[in-house]
């Protein structure tokens, strides 16, 4: 007892240089539906992680039900293509075998409709000109007229995602960009005067595989800043067992298993790939609820800091993507809970996947003492209405927090989506020297209130407003221009549930959260 006491102590004594942290350990809610019964299937004889087989397949179908299926969400509609990068350290990510099982069912759907599989590329991207070629709109070469590629569905595997991410360091390349308009769906036109490969409706998904030293290594500040990084769903995922004699899949369940994805396509329709947004996937009511605590909590908390924020960003277009991915391969085109929850599954994987990843251990440390930091100076100007940065100091902390945390929490509280607090300068009393007094209030208390972001997400809980950001193409079918995400004005019932709503509240316990949506009327996307 008495040793036990004493490791204890000692752990205690060490415990700010003890910040070793567990890999990622996914949900096995992720391995829902047809998507968990590919990946068992994939993984039961063989090396392969089973979530990475998951993702793999969640890529394939994303690509192949094609642009048929759709969300309306505000002026756009959204279509579930995915582009998932599997992370691993080199011969124990089992990155190649996560494939294998993929390309088995490819052929055997080929073999059962020439028509159901999407075309899958494996050789590598070189260029945005590269491509495009894969589904252009046809061309001229001399005196021949090349036809267009009509099937715009396209699966890219890139088993060297290193490889892209070398390209985009190149002076005047923009495969970046491509795949960019490639996620978002808005048609590729030419880059250069001198080039006339375009396409028109692209429908590419994509799967990566890379070492995290090679990405680490390779990302630059601009894919994080650019929107490129954060397309991708990152997961972390290496073998869970060693099998000398690994075996193969049984041929009948491969062929059992295409018979499965054929019936989901026949119920997509996606061999009428000509067609575009026939046939229109919603919420539930009680998905809309769920989905709407998820978007006003976690799907929006930048507490994490603002590298692995930028990585995360689209948490909550991903989400709506899988579950609307998971309702389909349930042959419904209503998204239910169990749906949203499944999505929810790889979500929460993904984002910790990123953080570690790209954040050390002693990072993370950081960024929760940040969040409580921020959320005791929240408790401390809801009780004393307004404070300057001395006081929070001296009064709040008494002093013990260091100044950089101190300013970590209150940057983060006047960044939150909307605001938490403002900050009002306030000049000294006449006669009194110094610099300009700024004083800290709550923003909801604030008469001059600070000039707000706008919220993330796809949710239109602000203002009408149009983003730069490209997004999905237009319901009207014209494709001659990059559209952007736009966003409508909530009432006021949904901006006070964002007030109250921020992104430190995802901390807050689930049951809470709950009890606000019961309680409140959905007012939508």
């Amino acid at each position: 007892m008495s040793s036990d006491f004493n490791i204890l102590a000692d752990a205690a004594d060490d415990e700010s240089l003890d910040n070793h942290r567990n890999a990622p350990r996914p949900d096995p809610a992720c391995l829902y539906g047809l998507v968990g019964d590919v990946a068992r299937a994939g993984s039961e004889t063989t090396e392969a992680n089973p979530y990475a087989v998951a993702a793999n397949f969640i890529a394939f179908m994303s690509c192949a039900v094609g642009r048929g299926p759709y969300m309306p969400v505000g002026n756009t509609w959204h279509h579930t293509r995915m582009f998932m990068l599997h992370i691993g350290r080199s011969g124990r990510g089992r990155k190649g075998d996560a494939v294998s099982l993929l390309r088995r069912i490819e052929h055997a759907l080929e073999a059962l409709s020439k028509d159901a599989s999407p075309q899958v590329h494996s050789g590598g991207l070189s260029s945005r000109e590269g491509l495009v070629y894969l589904i252009h709109d046809g061309y001229t070469e001399g005196k021949e007229e090349v036809p267009a590629i009509l099937d715009k569905r396209l699966l890219v595997i890139e088993s060297e995602f290193a490889n892209v991410l070398h390209q985009g360091r190149r002076e005047g390349n923009t495969l970046s960009a491509a795949l960019r308009d490639g996620w978002d769906g808005v048609s590729m036109r030419p880059a250069t005067k001198s080039n006339r490969l375009w396409a028109t409706d692209p429908h590419i998904a994509m799967i990566g595989a890379v070492t995290p030293s090679e990405l680490l290594g390779l990302m630059a500040s601009r894919e994080l800043k650019n929107g490129f990084a954060n397309r991708f769903l990152m997961f972390w995922a290496e073998r869970t067992k060693m099998l000398a004699f690994p075996r193969a899949t049984r041929q009948e369940d491969v062929d059992a298993l295409a018979q499965r994805v054929l019936e989901v396509l026949q119920f997509c329709q996606a061999e009428r790939w000509a067609d575009k947004d026939h046939m229109r996937v919603e919420l539930s009511q009680d998905a809309r609820k769920r989905y709407e605590v998820l978007y006003y909590g976690e799907l929006n908390d930048n507490s994490a800091g603002e590298r692995i924020t930028a990585l995360i960003e689209r948490r909550a277009p991903m989400l709506l993507r899988l579950a609307m991915l998971f309702a389909l391969c349930d042959k419904t085109a209503t998204v239910e809970v169990h749906h949203i929850n499944a999505a929810l599954a790889w979500v929460r994987y993904s984002v910790e996947s990123v953080k570690f990843i790209f954040a050390s251990a002693a990072d993370e440390v950081k960024a929760a003492e940040t969040t409580e930091t921020a959320q005791a100076i929240l408790a401390f100007l809801a009780e004393r209405g307004q404070a300057t940065r001395s006081e929070l100091s001296k009064d709040c902390f008494k002093g013990h927090k260091t100044k950089a945390i101190l300013d970590a929490a209150i940057d983060e509280l006047l960044a939150c989506n909307p605001p938490q607090i403002v900050v009002e300068t306030v000049a000294r009393p006449k006669g009194a020297t110094g610099t300009p007094i700024k004083i800290y209030k709550p923003a909801a208390k604030s008469a001059k209130c600070a000039k707000r972001e706008e919220p993330l997400g796809f949710a239109g809980d602000s203002v009408v407003r149009t983003d730069s950001e490209t997004c999905e193409t237009s319901p009207d079918g014209d494709t001659s221009f990059r559209t952007v995400r736009t966003v409508r004005e909530a009432p006021d019932a949904a901006q006070a549930r964002t007030n109250a709503h921020s992104s430190l509240v995802s901390h807050i316990s689930q049951s809470t959260f709950e009890m606000v949506a019961a309680t409140s009327a959905v007012e939508g996307f």
